[in-house]
């Protein structure tokens, strides 16, 4: 057992261009199956951690995997946000083009930024735990991608008649909608907040 958390975190950055290549091919059993793929590389980030500290099999690897793969599957699918219709347009129309940028931009920032911060501390011998905080950040950037991608593959319904194409061109309509700008921008917003309470707990008190 001690093995298959590191090995679910490694299946999860293996998975993480296949399923965004899947979204990115506009067509609907490559987004339908994307999105499926998004969703079980999702379920594999709360279990391989769950089954780490079941099992207490926890290890520094571990520690330093898990964070890489998250932001190889996320930040990925951040950036091709913007390039899949509608929702790319309609993240650009209520602000213009560079809002969302700025807010892809700034999660990016703090992923990397602490990354960084990792990356120094392991050097010296001061790993940094996982916050509660990050991990609620993670499950929110996680539902924003999810509903992003579960609407998108369901507004292919649009081109059937009756209700079901009802719930499609809803779906379709709601991607373009400002909501989804919104839910972007607080979506950074949180990601940034959780990244300077990291910075905070690393400096010492003066």
């Amino acid at each position: 057992m001690k093995h298959v958390p590191n090995a679910l975190t490694v299946g999860r950055i293996v998975a993480a261009p296949v399923c965004l290549y899947l979204l990115w091919t506009g067509t609907v059993w490559g987004q339908v199956a994307g999105a499926a793929l998004f969703i079980l590389a999702a379920i594999t980030d709360w279990l391989d951690g769950r089954l780490a500290r079941e099992y207490g099999v926890s290890s520094r690897l571990g520690q330093f995997l898990d964070p890489l793969a998250d932001k190889v599957l996320v930040l990925g699918a951040f950036f091709l946000i913007p390039f899949l219709d509608p929702i790319g347009p309609g993240l650009a129309a209520p602000a213009g083009e560079w809002l969302p940028w700025l807010a892809i931009g700034a999660i990016a920032a703090r992923d990397v930024a602490v990354t960084a911060l990792r990356t120094v501390r392991e050097r010296q011998n001061r790993p940094v735990m996982t916050s509660a905080a990050a991990k609620w950040k993670t499950a929110w950037q996680l539902t924003f991608l999810i509903t992003a991608f579960v609407f998108l593959a369901g507004s292919h319904l649009r081109s059937v008649g009756g209700g079901v194409g009802d719930l499609g061109r809803f779906l379709y309509q709601a991607l373009a909608s400002p909501a989804a700008l919104a839910f972007l921008v607080v979506t950074a917003a949180v990601t940034v907040y959780t990244g300077v309470l990291y910075f905070r707990r690393s400096t010492p008190a003066s």
